[in-house]
């Protein structure tokens, strides 16, 4: 009787949801130029400081592994970044923060319009994140889950804010 119930739970009450990632908030912490001589070469540093809230609807922990996420402009990778290890709670989120960036010389081939977009004041940019993990239910019940999301977000330069973000949300169980 008690395996019949423990078994209708773990597929029923606990059966696991895929976590929900967006981005929180994303603020340039700068951006400098830098020209070297004899040989005219200009390069832009940008930083982004990046937090990714992951929502966990599971009525266990979700822990996770070290994660990634890539910072994308115009179908480019630009930049990486590593997402430590660690625990979110049931039915709760955590913020997870990264750090960004921007890698000049694979901006280059589209520098003109970086330039542009950072003139115009809204420089549209899309992370694509994977965090690997797993949720323990009843103690020895071990689900293996592979959170993804893509998220495309205009961020605005004179304010330092997002403007809109679009999450797609996919996990495989």
């Amino acid at each position: 009787m008690k395996v019949t119930v423990c078994v209708v739970l773990a597929l029923t009450l606990f059966k696991p949801k895929e976590p929900i990632t967006k981005i929180s908030s994303a603020t340039l912490q700068g951006i400098s130029p830098r020209v070297t001589l004899p040989v005219l070469n200009i390069q832009i540093n940008v930083t982004l400081d990046i937090k990714i809230q992951v929502e966990n609807r599971n009525r266990v922990s979700f822990k996770h592994g070290d994660g990634t996420s890539l910072l994308m402009y115009k179908g480019v990778e630009v930049g990486d970044t590593d997402i430590f290890p660690g625990l979110i709670p049931a039915r709760s989120s955590s913020i997870l923060p990264c750090r960004l960036t921007l890698e000049a010389d694979k901006l280059a081939s589209n520098m003109t319009g970086f330039i542009g977009d950072l003139m115009g004041g809204e420089l549209s940019l899309e992370t694509v994140t994977r965090i690997p993990g797993r949720v323990t239910f009843l103690g020895f019940i071990k689900k293996h889950i592979v959170a993804k999301s893509n998220c495309q977000f205009v961020f605005g330069v004179p304010d330092m804010e997002i403007k809109s973000q679009i999450c797609k949300n996919k996990a495989k169980l």
